[in-house]
C-alpha cells in the first residue's frame, strides 16, 4: 500500500534532525522532515502542500504533529493529524489520537489513544479542551 519502501524512499528529505540533536520549540516545515533526534514542541505543515515527516526507530517527538504525511517508526507524545496518509511502521509508538484519510499500519505498531478516520475534505480536529474553571469556595458557618 503505502510502505516506506513506495513512499519514504521516493521522498527528498530537505531537513534532518540527527540522533545527537534535541529541539524544543515548534517546527514549521516544507518538503521532508526527517527525525533522528528528539522534537519537543509541535511539528506542522501547511495541509495539501505535500510534505513527509519521518519519525525513524531513533526519533522521538513531544507535541502534536500535523502534516499532509507522515510516516512514524519511533515514538510520538502528542495527538497526529495526517492530512493524506500515515505510516505506522513496527517500532511505532503513538501516545495520543490518530486523525487519518489512508492509515497503513504494520503489526507491532502501537497506538494509545483513539484512531479517528476522516474523510477527504473533512476537517474535524479533536475538540479544545474545556477551559480549567476554579469552583468558589463555599464556607458553611
Amino acid at each position: 500500500m503505502f510502505s516506506s519502501k513506495d513512499k519514504g524512499s521516493n521522498t527528498h528529505y530537505d531537513t534532518l534532525i540527527s540522533v545527537k540533536t534535541e529541539i524544543t520549540g515548534d517546527v514549521k516545515f516544507t518538503g521532508g522532515l526527517h527525525i533522528d533526534g528528539v522534537i519537543k514542541g509541535n511539528l506542522v505543515a501547511e495541509a495539501g502542500s505535500g510534505a513527509v515527516v519521518r519519525v525513524s526507530d531513533k526519533g522521538r517527538v513531544e507535541g502534536q504533529i500535523s502534516a499532509p504525511n507522515i510516516i512514524i517508526n519511533g515514538k510520538v507524545i502528542g495527538d497526529v493529524h495526517a492530512g493524506e496518509y500515515i505510516e505506522l511502521a513496527k517500532k511505532a509508538q503513538v501516545n495520543g489520537d490518530v486523525y487519518y484519510q489512508m492509515m497503513e499500519m504494520v503489526m507491532g505498531a502501537e497506538v494509545n489513544g483513539k484512531l479517528h478516520h476522516q474523510t477527504k475534505g473533512d476537517s474535524r480536529k479533536k475538540p479544545e479542551p474545556a477551559p480549567v474553571v476554579a469552583e468558589p469556595e463555599v464556607k458553611v458557618d
